[in-house]
């Protein structure tokens, strides 16, 4: 039974709707992250969660109760923010109390709850040191033991890695999800950043325009894609539309051009419907004519393009069907202008809406 429910909700700013009709379901104990570009409605769902914002419409519900008109005070809620948002003139110890103080936990209990989970998010010895003294990873560890001190129904980030540099934002949001998973608490994250949702999560939802394209497991949507949308934005950049489509019982058969392709059907959790081929450049095979025998989902093409990635070199090669994209390990890369023939594998091509 989902512990969090979203049915209907429509939220509008100057009768401009970002989100319509929306409807999302969060299971108990499961981290779901919300990704998707700049607009999509992420950053606004997770705002109406925390009660910072006012649906026109429909209805929030956690553990079975109407929250939709709760006031944010009355919601207990954990909420990390981008910026942090600490108290700069109070110690870290006080940081961390101080949603408890609002609550009126004081004594034994205040002082063991703080002690407890500054020792979760690895702190302890920190608390008399003030927000100026930490570096941003322990800051934002404050904010965390913040947030989770005051044993939240529910816990909120909001692009909570974003000023981090690259290597501490891989430690961090490893550090989120020991912490997440050794609460069990159901979490809400918003990011713009595939790589990190997908790497925390029990199931993203990809958004787009104030909908869901796809919610599913990271790695159901990272092999099958629903949508051109989705295929697009994690990393899919070759795209064939075929003219016709016969399924059988095992393949789907395809034509385009004269040119057959089959598509394995996957155990995807999910029909593909579409007329549209999708294939990562990873997954091309690019060889020279002598390599690749001709034949279904092979094309012939010449080399356009070569850029030197480090571990591969990245071909743009043209063809009858578009220019295709294609990652190669080698030594020596192909000039331009050189023939080369492309295998898509059947099991490498999904079809997408």
């Amino acid at each position: 039974m989902a512990l969090l429910t979203l049915e209907n909700i429509s939220v509008a700013y100057d009768q401009q709707y970002i989100l319509k009709d929306f409807n999302l379901s969060v299971e108990k104990g499961n981290l779901i992250s919300l990704l998707g570009p700049s607009g999509c409605g992420k950053t606004t769902t997770l705002r109406l969660i925390a009660g910072f914002l006012e649906a026109k419409s429909g209805k929030f519900a956690l553990n079975g109760k109407d929250y939709t008109r709760i006031p944010v005070s009355k919601r207990n809620f954990g909420f990390v923010f981008q910026s942090y948002a600490l108290f700069p003139h109070l110690s870290i110890y006080d940081n961390v109390a101080f949603g408890l103080r609002l609550r009126k936990v004081s004594g034994a209990e205040l002082d063991r709850r703080v002690r407890s989970i500054l020792e979760t998010v690895s702190l302890s010895g920190f608390e008399k040191r003030y927000p100026k003294e930490l570096s941003g990873g322990q800051r934002q560890r404050v904010a965390i033991a913040r947030a989770l001190v005051i044993e939240p129904e529910l816990l909120l980030f909001d692009e909570p890695l974003s000023n981090l540099d690259a290597n501490l934002r891989i430690n961090m949001r490893v550090e989120i999800r020991r912490i997440q998973q050794e609460l069990g608490i159901t979490t809400v994250y918003v990011s713009h950043d595939q790589e990190e949702c997908f790497s925390i999560s029990d199931q993203v939802a990809i958004m787009n325009k104030g909908i869901i394209e796809q919610l599913g497991a990271p790695a159901t949507i990272f092999k099958y894609p629903k949508t051109e949308f989705v295929a697009r934005f994690i990393g899919f950049t070759n795209f064939i539309s075929f003219d016709t489509r016969y399924d059988e019982k095992e393949v789907i058969a395809l034509k385009v051009k004269d040119h057959m392709f089959t598509v394995t059907k996957h155990a995807s959790k999910g029909e593909q419907v579409g007329m549209q081929g999708a294939i990562r450049p990873d997954d091309v095979i690019l060889g020279m004519p002598g390599d690749i025998e001709e034949g279904p989902n092979v094309v012939t093409g010449r080399v356009k393009v070569s850029t030197f990635l480090g571990r591969s070199y990245q071909y743009v090669v043209q063809t009858i069907l578009g220019d295709i994209t294609v990652n190669k390990e080698m030594e020596l890369p192909y000039p331009s202008g050189q023939e080369v023939r492309l295998h898509f594998p059947s099991e490498k091509l999904v079809l997408v809406e």
